[in-house]
């Protein structure tokens, strides 16, 4: 990419404004209040800062072209009259820095530094020694970052005196070193940068101004879809079908990754971003122009969590917070309670990574830990690799709580080196850690730290499972699961329950599969799917499930052909150490071929059955299964025609493959019978520990991450032959049905809308516990008599080329029409019908919740939702929130939020509200038929953070709630109308 002469503005924003972009940021603090001139200065720092930022990022990472003819020096020296008129400020400010004396050098061991750091020791503050080290985190942030203006003083004290202050909900701002994307919420977060660039035009101010200003690292990692399975072709004619249904969005990420700097798209086909991040991404401590701090990171996709198992602090945040990170906002967030997670002991024989991050979720489930850092110690970790800990903390959503952090150790270090890091960056990063207390020694004795709570686990005790029918924190042992199959029959529709009679319990649905009789019955499985972050970043159980798969060919096992099988690696390392162990070769004769790289059955990308299953499973109402090794199992996720949905490591997928039913006891049943008549069992088929370790040892090689990553930015023809405009404004095709300008900024104004309450608001739903994200935010396949699948066709848009919701997120129209639209929705104003439906109030009339909202909406008329507890649990989609925000949804009024999906309808103009303790919809006797009026503050000086405010009925009813505003900053995104707007309006004045 040539540095285009925009660059010089470009540079001198960052310049002027102080804290938004690091490596200047940084270079300024250390100025003394002599310094002859500031812009001399700055001069060599710049070429300095070109030399140390190209040796501490990746080769092929998105910066500048640091080759190009004109030089950072040039374009220094030609903004400089400018830049003198900051200079006094900036003195000013590096002078004042309040932990200059801290700033420290950090020696290397044969001479010479690695450069410098602020040292937390040096603070000679003994309450620090006991901060959890992800607390610690923060706080070296705070100290850096510190400049009486974005980050206080008194922000650096909070955190210091974390173990009083974390009780009490206090506000600490946060600036993450990178952000990081996938393609579904990429592709909207693009969308709404180039439409913040026309909101700035149309307001008279620079566009260039929209641009991000920290990394920010892209992988298409969640368009490829399983068309094609069992077969050797599957990657090429999958990714092939991947570029007809996407080529238009592909095109439109490659041009953003042109039109906006400091952006990297990674192209289809390289791995789930994920685990991309754990092998590659991630670099646990930047050095930047000499100054040395950790890696952190937000990212769009809620299982940006997986890096905390790498000591990176990184959780997930919405894609509207995602956005303004980019364009230099600090994140504001509660100073969260740390639970500490004592682990001992090992695991015993035969058990996975699985099947300790299911119990773990189970526990903290149990526990509660929403809001909350999660810090895993003891002596136990030293029986945990690195992948076993990154699978742990992929599943910080699932349990609930922001990270599930552990710390750098030995582990980490020796996975380092694993992954092809350099040994200077290892000696670096292991210097920096243990100069700052951030380094975790068990063998040295360990300083005792406070933890808000404490929960412990014998790793002794932890024993095979699976979680479902319906959410991953419902683990079943395995022992139990033919009891707990049986009961989820009986029981009552819900969680854990269908509802079948007891008659039609033995049904079987006889069906011709491609002229061969087959048969389902109540938890066959047809979905079996490897698959998932989660796992496939694990090479134990990666290998663990071609050892099963080998085993069973041995055997002569074999999976039934109707059951849709399918490998989706996580990275190219992945079919590397398969090949290298000769285990890909069973794993195909069990029909587990590789069909892509990327986020498959785990996001609904699973295809479509066999037409003859399909109608076997519908025409007979058969609670089919699915089995995958993926992190969520929400209803109507992984496809429309599995009920019953389990998550299980990847040999239990392959196992349960084979057996061909969820309904069977492993201890007692054959799975099959082998080639010479005999009965086939689990403990015929399952490895040893010693086996998967000996496997491990023989195939996962350094050389594998390094081969494998050095080509990552080749792509593939597909992608290299697609050509985009070069334009920096991006020019909307009204036509399209992938990418369409959407409505935010429509009349903005420099002038904010201000705070505002909600009078004579309808209720467009009136929800129970437990609703997700997954229901509210369009996602998986587009039903053939939707909202969203009339306005396609009507456009032209045939049936088998609807796509996915998550492939038109660049759409706002077809999101709208998604909103609220799974079929699995269970809404009360149905009085039991489940359904994307609700009832309008003022007629009766049944509609679909779009046509309901819009009705609404063009009468004038606002609408609420009703919930209940874990209102928008699940992954961090921004369009639950701008979904709602866009049918005209004004408040939700629920007994409790997860915090993501909170804070995603603050930042896009919606109230949220919590019902007081021990009351809710039912116990006030609210039935959704009422209309609601919330007296909140017109000024936005009266409202604080946290306060009561009191909603009335039109039927006279009158109760209380809270008003979850949790931060001042929040007061300011409801001020402006959201977090967008806010962004905007800022960035013009600066």
């Amino acid at each position: 990419m040539a540095f285009p002469p925009s660059a010089s503005s470009s540079l001198l924003r960052a310049a002027s404004s102080y804290s938004r972009t690091r490596f200047f940021h940084s270079s300024f603090r250390n100025l003394s209040p002599t310094t002859p001139s500031l812009v001399n200065h700055q001069r060599s720092l710049a070429s300095a800062s070109v030399r140390s930022f190209r040796c501490s990022v990746p080769r092929w990472s998105h910066r500048l072209d640091w080759s190009s003819p004109l030089s950072l020096r040039a374009q220094i020296r030609a903004v400089s009259p400018v830049i003198e008129r900051f200079e006094r400020k900036f003195a000013t400010m590096a002078a004042e820095h309040p932990f200059k004396a801290v700033l420290t050098s950090l020696p290397k061991p044969g001479g010479g530094e690695f450069g410098k750091f602020y040292s937390l020791p040096a603070l000679n503050d003994p309450r620090i020694d006991k901060l959890p080290y992800s607390i610690r985190i923060l706080l070296e942030s705070a100290v850096r970052n510190c400049d009486n203006f974005q980050v206080k003083k008194e922000d650096v004290e909070k955190i210091i005196d974390w173990e009083n202050t974390s009780p009490k909900q206090v506000e600490i701002p946060f600036k993450p070193a990178r952000v990081l994307l996938q393609d579904f919420t990429g592709v909207p977060a693009v969308v709404d940068l180039a439409c913040m660039r026309d909101a700035m035009h149309k307001l008279g101010s620079d566009t260039s101004k929209i641009n991000p200003l920290v990394p920010v690292d892209l992988v298409i990692d969640h368009s490829v879809q399983v068309d094609v399975t069992r077969s050797e072709n599957a990657v090429q004619a999958n990714m092939e079908l991947e570029f007809q249904r996407n080529k238009e969005r592909f095109s439109f990420l490659k041009w953003g990754s042109t039109a906006f700097h400091n952006m990297l798209v990674v192209p289809p086909g390289s791995g789930i971003v994920h685990q991309v991040n754990l092998e590659y991404l991630g670099r646990v401590v930047f050095n930047t122009n000499g100054m040395l701090y950790p890696d952190s990171v937000v990212g769009t996709d809620s299982h940006t969590t997986m890096i905390d198992g790498l000591g990176v602090a990184g959780w997930g945040v919405g894609g509207i917070e995602a956005e303004a990170a980019m364009l230099g906002q600090p994140m504001s967030m509660v100073l969260p309670g740390v639970v500490g997670f004592k682990l001992s002991g090992k695991l015993r024989n035969g058990v996975t990574a699985t099947d300790l991050v299911l119990t773990v979720t189970q526990m903290l489930r149990k526990h509660g830990v929403v809001g909350k850092f999660v810090e895993f110690y003891g002596d136990g970790m030293g029986e945990l690799s690195l992948a076993d800990r990154a699978t742990i903390a992929n599943m910080s959503p699932e349990y609930g709580a922001t990270m599930g952090f552990f710390p750098v150790d030995h582990v980490t270090l020796q996975y380092l080196k694993l992954t092809g890091r350099s040994d200077e960056t290892v000696a670096l990063i292991e210097s920096y850690l243990r100069a700052n207390k951030m380094f975790v020694d068990y063998n040295e004795p360990q300083q005792e730290r406070v933890y808000s709570s404490y929960l412990e686990l014998n790793l002794a005790e932890v024993e095979p499972c699976i979680s479902g029918p319906k959410r991953p924190h419902d683990r079943v042992p395995l022992r139990e699961m033919k009891s707990d199959w049986n009961s989820c029959l009986n029981n009552k529709v819900g969680f854990k329950g269908f509802a079948v009679p007891k008659e039609v319990q033995d049904k079987v649905a006889k069906f011709s599969f491609h002229g061969q009789p087959a048969e389902l019955r109540h938890g066959s499985v047809v979905i079996a799917a490897i698959t998932s972050c989660t796992n496939t970043s694990n090479p134990s159980v990666m290998l663990g499930a071609g050892l099963v798969a080998k085993k069973a060919c041995e055997l002569g096992l074999q999976v039934k052909p109707w059951i849709k099988t399918s490998l989706a690696p996580g990275s190219g390392v992945v079919t590397k150490y398969l090949l290298q162990s000769g285990l890909q070769e069973y794993l195909n004769k069990q029909g587990f071929h590789i069909v892509g790289y990327g986020c498959t059955t785990c996001i609904g990308n699973s295809g479509e059955l066999d037409e003859s299953v399909a109608a076997a499973i519908s025409e007979n109402d058969i609670i089919a299964s699915a089995v995958l090794s993926g992190n969520r199992n929400f209803e109507g996720r992984v496809h429309a025609l599995t009920r019953a949905n389990y998550l299980a490591s990847p040999p239990l997928v392959v196992a349960y493959a084979l057996a061909g039913t969820v309904d069977i006891d492993f201890d007692k049943e054959p799975i099959g019978t082998g080639k010479d008549g005999r009965s086939i069992y689990f403990k015929d088929i399952w490895p040893s520990t010693e086996e998967i370790a000996e496997a491990v040892q023989s195939s996962v090689l350094p050389d594998m991450f390094k081969s494998t990553y050095e080509a990552i930015t080749k792509g593939n023809p597909m992608w290299n032959q697609l050509t985009v405009p070069a334009s920096t404004m991006y020019s909307w095709d009204p036509n399209s049905t992938y990418i369409h300008e959407p409505p935010y900024f429509k009349n903005m104004t420099m002038e904010p809308p201000g705070a505002h309450g909600v009078k004579d608001a309808y209720c467009l739903l009136n929800f129970g516990d437990s609703i997700t994200t997954d229901h509210i935010s369009p996602a998986g396949s587009i039903h053939k008599d939707s909202p969203a699948a009339k306005y396609l066709l009507e456009r032209g848009v045939e049936r088998k080329d609807f796509n996915s919701y998550g492939s038109r997120r660049g759409n706002d129209e077809v999101m709208a029409r998604g909103t609220f639209a799974n079929i699995r929705l269970v809404n009360k104003l149905l009085n039991g019908e489940v359904g994307p439906k609700t009832i309008h109030v003022p007629t009766g009339e049944k509609l679909y919740v779009f046509d309901a909202a819009m009705r609404y909406k063009d009468a004038g008329y606002d609408t609420i939702v009703l919930a209940g507890a874990e209102y928008g649990s699940g992954s961090s989609r921004d369009w639950a929130a701008k979904g709602p925000m866009l049918l005209g949804v004004k408040a939700v009024i629920a007994k409790s939020f997860e915090r993501i999906h909170r804070s995603n309808l603050v930042g896009m103009g919606i109230i949220p509200l919590c019902f007081k303790a021990g009351e809710d919809a039912d116990t006030l006797g609210l039935t959704g038929q009422e209309r609601y009026t919330i007296d909140l503050p017109s000024k936005i000086t009266d409202i604080r953070p946290g306060q009561d405010v009191t909603v009335t009925t039109d039927n006279g009813k009158s109760f209380t709630c809270t008003v979850r505003f949790d931060t001042e900053v929040e007061l300011a995104y409801f001020n402006n109308g959201g977090i967008l707007p806010y962004v905007i309006r800022n960035l013009i004045k600066q």
